[in-house]
């Protein structure tokens, strides 16, 4: 949504109107040059029977200038919107560049041309509630969830909200946007005589407040599932046929070819995928998509951090691998398209080549379909955790819940934990069942242990092979 009358914060809105003047210095001395500000923060709500607990993040704010020196992207940061600070450090870091030796200028095709303001769509904007209305909310899902059954020791509620604001700007853009991020967590605690389980739901959007309200019908779904895993075993070891819940194929696709196709990466040559370009990685039904612009998910942006527009990348098409996920530097060392992928956690650290929303494409079967291709196999519920070796191409899923499924039917029988591993297109190679409904689930990724940005990752439901322990 283009919002020309965004309000930007004071300190940002006086400064903004100067950063054409920074840019035009540096690219005295450079042939390509940008600037960013960016103000990122955010706090958490903990609500459970015994505290609550309020938690503001440390705040993030601060300019980060950009100079290409014909072989590399320079970057200095400053941690103040002073226009004296931002003045004095564009002067400092132009004196700091080579001579410009006449040599062409990065390719800008495609970008934003002019002025462009933008704002996440919402009803309920969540700066319109208080503090004390949040807190209520959450005491209030909290009841909710207790007085379910019984069996329910103890239920806690966590709320994150997070509020970035950023402006790009270098020779043929100046861009503005403000984007709300919020998740809302249940977690449950049920117990029978000497046998503890626990479940939990997230919710989670880029927008309003009405997109992350609880029925009643998913409250009682998480207590459900809790008691259900009270008389939950192990599964077998080995093989299996496996139907995937959104989530978990949302993870798959995430670690497989998710961190795995950052460019940047491709670049330091320690992905593996980087030689199966316009290659089969996966059956044909596997289409997996990066897409910034999904409206409402938790990753989403309308342009990256180095000022490129968000839009759909097809990074997997009919079990071909098409396109990896770059950043400015990647995709000029490499010299492939630009997409929209250059993020960076805040001012103090550099832009990389990053995913967004990264998801399955949908296919045609229903999910009783799936369910009656198996013979004797498992479905993933949920998923807690996941992991991929770019280099090495194997990955590993932690699943919560697995159910079984014999002769085509679930049977009611329950597992927990599952941990799902494999060697990427091997596991698949063997899709050969995708539902037509895409849902997404938000949260948040590191570059390694580092470099925090937010994303979701999701996909309709898959039929697949898979080693499950």
């Amino acid at each position: 949504m283009n919002t020309p009358s965004l309000t930007l914060p004071e300190p940002i809105e006086r400064l903004r109107p100067r950063l054409a003047k920074a840019v035009e210095r540096l690219e005295t001395k450079s042939p390509y040059a940008a600037a960013w500000l960016g103000d990122r923060r955010g706090f958490s709500i903990s609500v459970d029977r015994q505290e609550e607990l309020v938690s503001e993040e440390e705040p993030a704010a601060g300019i980060v200038l950009t100079a290409f020196d014909g072989r590399t992207l320079r970057e200095r940061a400053v941690g103040s919107f002073a226009a004296q600070d931002l003045e004095s450090e564009a002067k400092t870091f132009g004196e700091s560049l080579p001579p410009l030796d006449g040599g062409s200028r990065l390719d800008l095709a495609n970008g934003m041309t002019g002025r462009h303001d933008f704002r996440t769509a919402a009803e309920m904007p969540p700066e319109k509630l208080s503090l004390a209305e949040k807190i209520d909310h959450c005491r209030g899902l909290q009841d909710r969830l207790r007085q379910v059954d019984p069996r329910v020791v103890n239920v806690r509620i966590v709320y994150q909200e997070r509020a970035e604001t950023s402006v790009f700007r270098n020779r043929q853009s100046d861009l503005a946007q403000q984007i709300y991020r919020m998740r809302v967590g249940v977690f449950v605690i049920v117990r029978e005589g000497e046998t503890t389980r626990w479940n939990w739901r997230f919710k989670s959007a880029a927008g309003g407040w009405e997109s992350i309200q609880y029925d009643d019908e998913e409250v009682d779904s998480v207590v459900e599932m809790a008691l259900r895993l009270l008389q939950a075993g192990r599964v077998d070891p080995g093989e299996h046929e496996v139907v995937t819940a959104p989530g978990v194929s949302g993870v798959l696709a995430h670690e497989s070819f998710g961190h795995g196709v950052e460019t940047d990466m491709f670049v330091k040559e320690r992905a593996r995928a980087a030689l199966y370009l316009n290659r089969r990685v996966g059956s044909p039904l596997v289409d997996i998509f990066d897409d910034p612009s999904l409206p409402g998910a938790y990753g989403m942006y309308f342009f990256d951090d180095e000022g490129y527009p968000a839009g759909r990348t097809q990074i997997v098409e009919k079990g071909i691998f098409r396109s990896g996920l770059t950043d400015l530097s990647s995709a000029t060392l490499l010299g492939v398209p630009r997409t929209a992928n250059g993020r960076r956690q805040d001012y103090g650290r550099k832009a990389y080549a990053r995913m967004s929303n990264t998801f399955f494409g949908p296919g045609d079967s229903s999910f009783e379909d799936l369910i009656a291709a198996a013979d004797k196999g498992v479905y993933l519920h949920k998923w807690n955790s996941g992991m991929e070796d770019p280099q090495g191409w194997g990955i590993q899923i932690n699943c919560h819940v697995g159910q079984e499924i014999k002769d085509g039917r679930l049977t009611g029988r329950y597992f927990t934990p599952v941990v799902v591993s494999g060697y990427v297109p091997d596991v698949l190679q063997t899709i050969r069942g995708v539902t037509g409904e895409v849902v997404t689930e938000g949260g948040w990724c590191g570059k390694g242990h580092k470099e925090t940005v937010f994303v979701s990752s999701g996909g309709p439901h898959l039929w697949l092979r898979a080693k499950l322990g």
